[in-house]
């Protein structure tokens, strides 16, 4: 489903076969947005297999890939670690931090893309070129995304995006 700015299906086309970042939030995105918590605090999330291999496809590309999470917690390092993907842990301020990665590795934010589902993703919505939610998103994210998956996060929208992105590169846009 698109949202906002009138785009049809050759804008989103574009700005996926454009894109050469795409930085995740990991709750919510990666997984289910539910977490067990044993006898001991100890945290474990739910996650979908194959957004790995949909990662290592864009990474293929030459597209880098972040992972951004406000929790600091171990199991995200962990996922992250097994997905060779960079991650940024313990982040109050996803847009400055999306930024700040984005000069250090010379990527102009019109190239990048985010993707969120929550109201706390809203302002690193406002500052990339293809602002992404995933179909379980809270509400309040509408107006601020271009693209909304039809995977629920945690069931696969990770791999979905990648999907697209991969499927752009190679001209079978299916948006």
């Amino acid at each position: 489903m698109l949202r906002g700015a009138g785009l049809d299906r050759e804008d989103i086309a574009s700005l996926l076969r454009n894109l050469r970042a795409v930085v995740f939030d990991f709750d919510g995105v990666f997984t289910d947005n539910s977490v067990t918590v044993d006898q001991n605090g100890v945290e474990s999330v739910r996650c979908w297999r194959s957004d790995g291999l949909g990662l290592s496809r864009i990474r293929e590309l030459g597209i880098k890939t972040l992972i951004i999470s406000t929790e600091a917690n171990p199991v995200v390092s962990v996922r992250a670690g097994k997905m060779k993907t960079e991650c940024l842990q313990g982040v109050e301020d996803k847009a400055a931090t999306i930024v700040a990665w984005c000069a250090e590795v010379g990527i102009p934010l019109s190239h990048v893309a985010f993707v969120g589902n929550d109201i706390n993703d809203i302002p690193a919505l406002k500052k990339v070129g293809l602002p992404i939610g995933v179909a379980d998103s809270y509400e309040e994210i509408s107006p601020f995304i271009k693209y909304l998956t039809r995977t629920p996060g945690g069931y696969g929208a990770v791999r979905e995006v990648c999907d697209l992105i991969t499927h752009a590169h190679s001209g079978e846009a299916r948006t």
